[in-house]
């Protein structure tokens, strides 16, 4: 399990240099005019994890597999998208299909690079998306209470909690809060996300400042980070054009260029993070001669759970799981030493699979 982030903003704020930069590929064309991004790119780039590399050294293993996450690179929205404004509906479907959204904000000055609306404002730009995807969520609610009054009146009982949940986002949004404001219950939540609406997926601002900026931010960007704290959203600082510099840089050469401009890890490095941090994921691996790999699963998930995630036999035939953490399988030289010492457990159904263990299944076939 990855999962897929959605890369949106207004046209040039850096959204396809991002996506560039995050793929190591020029496939998203990177220019200065609106809509440049006539069809979504797609790329999916391995998570960086520095225990995988260290897990592998150990368990010698012949091939190292990371953790994968997929980049949509949406095209310029702009005021008016919710009514075929712009690339308009188009583009909202796409987002439809993400998991989260990478909210590009454009917090730099540059005369060359024209803005939209004729200002760098990105409180500003926020709002305008914000209000499209919640004018489409209206939209879509009011058509969908629609079709549910006949279903409701005859006593279907997921059509009456559809109804509760559309009213409730409806009631968020005339209020002028997006849908993820709203209280969902866990028993609530699956049928939630089935009504998949834009304003309710998890957002992280992503704040591209000039390149001397990209280690302290600057006063747009920290004006940015406080909004997305009252809204209970993330917000990371990069600069686009440092991050297309260093995805084409070999590794030694991309250490001593980020030392040179102060910071201590690429963008990619701190996005995926608070992309992970925003929807609540966690890492576990598999260690031995023939691979190492790092598997995604949401944080909570037990251990049949996260057997699944690899096949779904092992979480159906699920017996026990042999577990060790991190930290004691590189203290220990490896899942040998780790039994030797006592480390590795064997773990039930019940167990709730930690960040960073290790872990084997044993599942009936």
């Amino acid at each position: 399990m990855g999962f897929k982030m959605g890369i949106v903003g207004l046209p040039n704020v850096g959204k396809s240099t991002l996506f560039n930069a995050l793929t190591r590929t020029a496939a998203a064309q990177a220019a200065n005019f609106p809509f440049c991004t006539i069809e979504p790119n797609v790329g999916e780039v391995a998570v960086p994890d520095p225990r995988l590399d260290r897990l592998a050294e150990i368990a010698k293993s012949r091939q190292v597999i990371p953790a994968r996450m997929t980049f949509v690179d949406i095209a310029g929205l702009v005021k008016g998208a919710s009514k075929g404004e712009g690339l308009g509906n188009q583009f909202l479907a796409n987002i439809r299909e993400c998991d989260a959204i990478a909210h590009v904000l454009r917090c730099f000055e540059d005369d060359d690079v024209t803005h939209v609306d004729g200002r760098v404002d990105p409180i500003a730009d926020a709002g305008v998306i914000e209000t499209e995807l919640m004018l489409a969520d209206l939209e879509s609610i009011e058509k969908r209470l629609a079709g549910l009054v006949r279903k409701v009146k005859g006593g279907d009982k997921e059509a009456v909690q559809a109804q509760a949940l559309l009213e409730r986002a409806r009631a968020a949004i005339e209020g002028g809060q997006p849908a993820r404001a709203v209280e969902v219950s866990d028993e609530e939540r699956k049928a939630w996300s089935m009504l998949q609406l834009l304003s309710a997926k998890p957002v992280l601002y992503v704040c591209n400042v000039e390149e001397a900026r990209a280690a302290t931010g600057n006063d747009r960007s920290a004006a940015v980070a406080k909004m997305a704290r009252e809204q209970g959203a993330g917000s990371v600082v990069i600069s686009a054009a440092i991050e297309e510099e260093i995805a084409q840089l070999e590794d030694e050469e991309r250490r001593e260029f980020l030392d040179e401009m102060g910071l201590e890890r690429a963008g990619l490095d701190r996005l995926i993070e608070a992309g992970y941090a925003l929807l609540g994921l966690a890492t576990y691996f598999t260690a031995g001669p023939k691979e190492a790999r790092a598997w995604t699963i949401p944080q909570g998930a037990t251990a049949p759970q996260a057997a699944g995630v690899i096949h779904g036999d092992f979480e159906r035939g699920f017996i026990r799981a042999e577990t060790v953490a991190y930290a004691d399988y590189v203290a220990c030289g490896g899942e040998a030493g780790a039994r030797e010492a006592g480390k590795l457990r064997a773990e039930g159904k019940s167990y709730v699979v930690r960040d960073g263990d290790v872990m084997h299944f044993l599942f009936n076939t």
